[in-house]
């Protein structure tokens, strides 16, 4: 690709460049990388799971951000900007920054092909180097050992859960999912796995390479009392700790994840008591169960499989009272729509189904009628997201609820509508 381009140029020219948007493996991708040689000096942490990573990327990166560390923090997928991939102390890179590693890799990558997601991962690191953070935090895209971020070399490895997503790449068991989040870990390196019900097949992984294993439960964990809880892990202790700002009962597994991870990092990157109680309190991560301010009550979160919709409904119990509870809702077609709307069914009285516009995409149509199929009866259908939210938000009275879910992409939709009302 030559001549000067916008942001949106390049990011439009690499959706088309290779043959497939998902090519696991990471022999072109780390070809690329070494023709860069592009290899971070600074700690590196690396954050897998079927949920709850991005939580912990957040928690991590905010609380290093507090302790006045230079953090470049690295996720997908966005929601509303590509910059929010790329953020340097929690702040979206410039388009400028970003075009400038696009080139970088661009002239290296010579006849190599990437995907979209392994250039927007060199990217990444190109633009940390490149800007001298103190600490790189990457979130892993699909799985572990196959995922393009598995180029770099991390000083901590985090799992945070595993459970069942994607099963057309990663497997349709826990166990075989568990192995490959699992490649994350190296010999001789902190390696925490944060779900209370690890598979054997991680735990044997870890054990294999030589990494120093960490489990949730046995290693490091929390005690909650009313509104603060404790964190332990081995002889080191965190008291009096608030709750995180994130909403949902899960959050509190995650931020012990998080303070594990920090906990490893601490010959390197001592954090105060006081920097953590600032990061845990300020953090940030759109989406997550986000309850917006005002009336009707509004909760977005972009669960998109049953483990995170189970999470989600848990965490609907315990809000207050609402007359009575919208659901604006759409999932892509691969995704298991029918185990999410029996998880979350029972939540509900009526439903605002809209149609995606994209690959694997469906309509509103269909989402209702395989809604319909299972005696869910309470649902409208329309074109697309943004309807199904306009009609929703009409119909609420102050004393209900909205709860905006099901893809990245649903709560996408609805975010630029709340911020571009029609």
């Amino acid at each position: 690709m030559t001549g000067h381009k916008t942001l949106a140029e390049w990011l439009s020219w690499q959706e088309s460049l290779h043959v497939t948007a998902i090519d696991m493996g990471l022999a072109r991708v780390e070809r690329v990388r070494a023709a860069m040689k592009l290899q971070p000096s600074c700690p590196v942490v690396m954050v897998a799971g079927t949920n709850g990573k991005g939580s912990v990327c957040a928690m991590l990166s905010a609380i290093l951000r507090c302790a006045g560390f230079k953090v470049g923090t690295y996720t997908s997928p966005h929601i509303l900007r590509y910059n929010e991939r790329i953020a340097i102390d929690m702040v979206p890179a410039s388009d400028e920054r970003i075009v400038a590693s696009f080139e970088a890799i661009d002239a290296a990558r010579g006849d190599t092909s990437l995907t979209y997601f392994e250039f927007g991962t060199l990217a990444a690191v190109h633009s940390f180097v490149a800007e001298k953070v103190d600490v790189i935090v990457l979130e892993v895209g699909l799985g572990g050992r196959l995922d393009a971020v598995n180029i770099f070399e991390p000083d901590v490895s985090v799992v945070v859960s595993v459970d069942i997503d994607h099963q057309a790449i990663l497997g349709d068991n826990r166990e075989d999912i568990g192995f490959e989040k699992a490649g994350i870990y190296r010999a001789g390196k902190p390696a925490l796995c944060a779900d209370p019900n690890p598979p054997r097949r991680l735990i044997e992984h870890a054990r294999a390479i030589g990494a120093d294993l960490k489990l949730y439960g046995p290693d490091f964990g929390y005690q909650r009392m009313d509104n603060q809880w404790s964190f332990h892990m081995g002889e080191a202790h965190r008291h009096a700790l608030p709750l995180p700002a994130l909403r949902g009962g899960y959050q509190m597994i995650n931020a012990s994840a998080a303070l594990a991870a920090l906990e490893c990092l601490k010959p390197r990157l001592p954090v105060s008591l006081g920097a953590v109680k600032r990061g845990l309190l300020e953090v940030e991560w759109p989406g997550r169960f986000q309850v917006m301010p005002g009336r009707p009550a509004v909760v977005l979160d972009v669960g998109h499989n049953p483990h995170a919709v189970k999470a989600m409904t848990a965490s609907l119990k315990q809000l207050p009272f609402a007359r009575n509870r919208l659901a604006v809702f759409s999932m892509l077609e691969d995704k298991d729509l029918e185990q999410v709307a029996s998880l979350a069914r029972e939540e509900f009285d009526v439903w605002f189904v809209g149609g995606l516009d994209m690959p694997r995409g469906q309509s509103g149509e269909r989402i209702a009628a395989r809604l319909a199929e299972m005696g869910i009866a309470r649902v409208q259908s329309f074109a697309t997201v943004a309807q199904a939210w306009s009609a929703a938000l009409s119909q609420a009275e102050e004393s209900d609820r909205i709860v905006v879910f099901g893809s990245f992409h649903t709560v996408a939709e609805v975010m630029e509508a709340r911020q571009h009302p029609a």
